[in-house]
């Protein structure tokens, strides 16, 4: 656990343990009714027939952001204390583009993954071990090969806000009004795309997909 309280030592660490296990659990337990531990419903979002993910993770986003932003605004939080991972642009540009390859593959991302594993699926915990394996394989063999790539565009530890000069309530706008944008083209997409339309003879006919 990296939030302030736990960096700070308020709580012990026995705590921190017991509260992280009920967090994933609870996490765990969300995605599961959501739909998310299956690969076909995640699936669907690269047929551009169900954005259920990217609306609930954007919706996450948000919400996450404002809170943290307002908190800071009331003096309840000091988000230097908030641990930031260091920016490398290419190695994580990379990164996404395979994580994003397998994830439309797949179907699965780690976490997702995890869900459907627990829940006895063959498909999720393939992805796991692929996870795992994959992890390993890149700390033991490819590091030193993939060195350059992983290390470069070293920007350190920066927010966005920081890196293109815009006050934080102001960028914060503007990705609420992206995310606003981006809810309306996912549900109007959801609504006018049918790849099998032009397949279809009538109203009234029905094609399972």
């Amino acid at each position: 656990m990296i939030a302030p309280l736990f960096k700070q030592m308020v709580v012990s660490i026995e705590f921190q343990y017991f509260l992280a296990i009920l967090i994933g659990i609870a996490f765990g337990y969300i995605l599961e009714r959501a739909g998310f531990g299956n690969a076909r419903k995640i699936a669907a979002e690269f047929y551009f027939e169900d954005f259920t993910m990217l609306k609930v993770f954007f919706a996450a986003m948000v919400t996450g952001a404002l809170g943290i932003l307002f908190l800071n605004w009331f003096g309840w939080l000091d988000i230097s204390k908030i641990f930031i991972p260091r920016t490398y642009i290419w190695g994580q540009l990379l990164g996404g583009a395979i994580l994003g390859a397998g994830f439309g593959l797949g179907g699965y991302c780690p976490g997702t993954s995890l869900v459907s594993a627990s829940t006895g699926k063959l498909d999720g915990m393939a992805f796991v071990f692929g996870a795992f394996l994959g992890t390993m394989s890149f700390g033991d063999v490819f590091y030193d090969w993939l060195k350059g790539a992983y290390l470069g565009g070293a920007l350190g530890r920066i927010t966005l806000p920081e890196l293109f000069g815009i006050n934080a309530g102001v960028f914060m706008l503007m990705v609420i009004i992206m995310a606003l944008g981006v809810f309306w083209l996912a549900e109007k997409t959801e609504r006018d795309w049918d790849p099998y339309k032009k397949y279809r003879k009538g109203p009234k006919q029905i094609i399972d997909r």
